[in-house]
């Protein structure tokens, strides 16, 4: 097992297309992301409700059950997408976002949900002022990609069609 270090497989500096616009469109992946995620839990809790009626209320007991159904299917929702082949979540795919390593590798079940468990500590944690973070870095990565080793960027298909519009 080698424990050479990696050099960045991202520069911004030599592929600024890479990095044009992700931030903006990053934001629009989350919202899609968050609306994936929130309507199979509310046809969850509709179901919920009708049943509990129909067992005369026997059957609310259940919405006890949808807090930690809602982590489990966020968390297997981002390890799953982020850990496919595209490396990108349906919002992701939506807006040509990918993530990678730092040193370029595609990301993994663990990795994506690692990273999904990130983004909701530290924004809880340390309040929504550490979504600042991207402003002051060159690869406008939010605390989590730092601590995780990955960044997020325009997959291969726009950044070929931004190539000869960004400066370098």
């Amino acid at each position: 097992m080698s424990m050479d270090v990696k050099p960045h497989a991202f520069d911004p500096v030599l592929n600024p297309e890479l990095f044009e616009g992700v931030l903006a469109r990053r934001v629009l992946a989350f919202l899609i992301d968050f609306v994936v995620i929130s309507v199979p839990l509310v046809l969850a809790s509709v179901f919920i409700f009708i049943f509990g009626i129909v067992t005369l209320t026997l059957g609310w007991a259940l919405y006890g059950l949808l807090a930690p159904a809602s982590v489990i299917w966020a968390i297997a929702y981002f390890g799953l997408t982020l850990g496919g082949p595209r490396s990108a979540t349906i919002g992701m795919r939506m807006l040509d976002l990918e993530m990678r390593t730092w040193y370029g590798a595609p990301a993994y079940f663990v990795l994506g949900a690692v990273h999904a468990v990130g983004y909701w500590l530290s924004v809880s944690a340390l309040t929504p002022f550490i979504l600042l973070v991207p402003f002051f870095n060159q690869r406008r990565r939010l605390l989590h990609d730092i601590v995780l080793g990955t960044v997020i960027i325009n997959n291969p298909q726009r950044a070929a069609q931004l190539r000869p519009f960004v400066a370098r």
